[in-house]
């Protein structure tokens, strides 16, 4: 926009931005830019292992896509657009700047060491066909849960049920999404923010079920200082690392299915999950679904964060059909045509909105 100038003329007025925000701004980028860096650098390295372990182990078909596979210079450009939307929701208040995945360097070398060790183990269940071995070994991993959770899935170490898995977990999935893991999860914060405009935090009953090692739990008790939740899994030995990050008398934990919550009807005013319905059956979704809708009062909100379905971003399409090729996903392809608007009208939970973020869907239903 032109000013007038004194002395005749019109200078620009250029903008203005405070030191606050840009510093803001920097930190951020220099925080997530790292994070790029790393996790894509292991992501490489990992890929060149695996090629070279591939010669020693029985052949295995290469995948095929059904549809378009965007190159890396899509999904990177991709990447920097939720890293924008991310800052941009910061500085809207949804959320607070993000500090996630910080380590001590030598907490990350110890964490690298563990990932690259456990490549060979990967490579070798991928090209076996090895991924019940969490189910066979009935010694070290409870019998008495479901028979759909005793897998390897991903072809990782000890599926879910170990301390080691646990610890390791968050790094091969960032591994995966080039660092940009926890930037898909804090969409969910932005319907979350929404919601609590309109009511006091300290009254609202949020659990995440799924909740892993904290993923959400502990942004959402961050971003929301009155609110309280309660974590729920299966696995207890994410579950005790989930206590070790979200130290407060805010959050609980408990053990229990999401098919069968530990709530009374109408008792809940936010439930969420991220990254579980891809690993469910088809049968446990419903089942999940009607129990979301049971738990929650009128006008409760759940918050669905999971992979992208088949036409959400049809030019990702083709990247969705490799992954169960790639990697131990049972459910995943009955998973990409689900339709969760039928599934929640069915129950009682009507679609409010669907945004994708990268490769991840960000859903929001209203119990009505």
């Amino acid at each position: 926009m032109a000013q007038e100038n004194p002395a005749g003329g019109f200078k620009s007025r250029k903008a203005v931005v405070s030191p606050g925000r840009l510093m803001r701004q920097t930190r951020y980028a220099l925080h997530q830019g790292s994070r790029l860096a790393l996790y894509t650098l292991h992501g490489q390295a990992m890929r060149r292992m695996t090629q070279r372990m591939e010669k020693d182990l029985p052949p295995v078909a290469p995948p095929v896509p059904s549809g378009p596979v965007p190159d890396q210079r899509r999904m990177l450009a991709d990447i920097i657009k939720l890293y924008a939307d991310d800052l941009a929701n910061v500085e809207a208040g949804h959320y607070p700047l993000p500090n996630d995945g910080r380590m001590s360097p030598r907490e990350l070398m110890r964490t690298s060491q563990t990932f690259f060790k456990d490549v060979p183990e990967v490579a070798r269940r991928r090209a076996t066909g090895a991924h019940q071995e969490v189910f066979e070994d009935e010694a070290q991993f409870s019998s008495a849960l479901p028979r759909y959770y005793r897998q390897n899935f991903h072809f990782q170490t000890d599926g879910w049920l170990s301390e080691d898995s646990a610890r390791l977990y968050d790094f091969q999935v960032d591994v995966l999404f080039s660092g940009a893991t926890a930037a898909m999860r804090r969409r969910a914060l932005v319907p979350f923010a929404d919601f609590l405009r309109k009511h006091d935090q300290r009254h609202v009953r949020y659990v995440d079920i799924a909740c892993g090692t904290s993923g959400l739990l502990g942004p959402a008790l961050t971003a929301f200082p009155r609110l309280s939740g309660v974590g729920l899994d299966l696995s207890e030995p994410y579950l005790n690392l989930a206590r070790t990050r979200v130290a407060t008398h805010r959050a609980s934990l408990t053990n229990a299915k999401a098919e069968a919550l530990p709530f009374a009807d109408s008792s809940l005013d936010v439930v969420s999950s991220v990254f579980l319905f891809h690993e469910l059956p088809p049968r446990i979704r419903k089942q999940v679904f009607s129990e979301v809708a049971r738990v929650l009062r009128p006008g409760g909100y759940f918050l669905f964060v999971d992979s992208l379905q088949t036409g959400d971003v049809p030019d990702y399409d083709g990247l969705l059909s490799l992954f169960p090729q790639l990697f131990h996903e049972p459910y995943y392809t009955s998973y990409l045509t689900e339709d969760f608007s039928a599934m929640g009208a069915e129950t009682g939970l009507q679609l409010k909105t669907v945004d994708p973020a990268f490769v991840s869907r960000i859903a929001t239903f209203e119990k009505i």
